[in-house]
């Protein structure tokens, strides 16, 4: 299989299989965003031939010797049937219309039982695509796309320059449900700053009550020495906030949304692991993490920050 650079995914990706259809991110400008600095480029899409034989290897998992080591590799025993194939890379969705197309034929091709195709998306890569083109794509099986939103404040999506703005982030996602593609969305606690964690959690609630998540997974604002927004915090332009914030913030958040959605945080940025289905879990899990936040150590909370070494 080819793979460049470290491989991100959800963790609830963790049975799919890992395809690589992009390495990089086509943005790659957001001040806190450090996780494709290990490549000696931005942006490359896989080419055609490659992808086709990565499948070829996945299709030979079971059988052949050096196939189901690549399988060991990825965590599978190699007997499974894939159900679903996640693209790797930071925006796989960006690509053209015709890409995609050419990317999921191949797939059902070498795979036939293959029923679902994620991936990682920008709200800006949703509406590179006209409306009958994500119908297409949702017919070929593209379905449960994650797009790291990180928040609804607006003030924080500017300054952290992620390149669109709350409204963009309903308008993209209502033409997603329209085509009948499911989407969950990444939260990132912090990214408002110091004072403004809670207020942040409540706009982003409000824009998040219009969309139509599955899941919104959460995490915690880590800033490594090589990120952009370090050298801000250096200067006095922003200021991070403190941990039992940060823990606020995602109780406010649990406590404003309205729409139905499985709630959870997992990965090593987040100090605690709650998750739960909304609305019927609010109550269990705002009081989890008030519970926490009343006897929380800021010291002791920060001290896990500060040494976390990678995401």
């Amino acid at each position: 299989m080819h793979y460049d650079g470290t491989i991100w995914r959800p963790p609830y990706e963790a049975r799919s299989l890992l395809l690589q259809a992009t390495a990089g991110c086509t943005h790659h400008a957001c001040k806190f965003c450090t996780l494709y600095e290990d490549l000696p480029f931005r942006f490359r899409m896989s080419p055609l031939t490659e992808i086709e034989a990565d499948l070829q290897e996945a299709q030979l998992w079971g059988s052949d010797p050096l196939a189901m080591l690549s399988a060991r590799l990825q965590g599978r025993s190699g007997q499974e049937p894939f159900r679903r194939v996640f693209l790797t890379g930071a925006n796989p969705f960006v690509l053209r219309f015709e890409l995609l197309r050419d990317i999921a034929e191949l797939i059902h091709r070498y795979l036939p039982q293959v029923e679902t195709i994620g991936c990682f998306a920008r709200v800006t890569d949703v509406a590179l695509k006209r409306q009958e083109e994500l119908e297409t794509l949702r017919r070929l099986g593209y379905s449960g796309i994650t797009i790291g939103v990180e928040t609804g404040d607006p003030a924080a999506l500017a300054f952290m320059n992620k390149g669109y703005q709350p409204q963009e982030i309903v308008r993209q996602a209502g033409r997603l449900d329209a085509a009948g593609i499911s989407y969950n969305f990444f939260y990132l606690a912090g990214i408002s700053g110091r004072g403004q964690g809670t207020e942040g959690a409540r706009k982003s609630a409000e824009i998040f009550n219009q969309t139509r998540p599955q899941i919104i997974g959460s995490s915690m604002l880590t800033i490594f020495p090589d990120a952009e927004l370090y050298q801000d915090i250096q200067r006095g332009a922003w200021a991070e906030e403190g941990e039992i914030e940060k823990l606020e913030e995602l109780k406010t958040l649990i406590e404003h949304l309205d729409i139905p959605v499985r709630f959870l945080t997992e990965g090593a940025s987040n100090l605690v692991r709650v998750q739960g289905n909304l609305p019927e879990d609010r109550e269990r899990l705002a009081g989890s993490l008030k519970e926490l936040i009343e006897t929380a150590d800021e010291g002791m909370l920060r001290d896990y920050r500060v040494n976390l070494r990678h995401l």
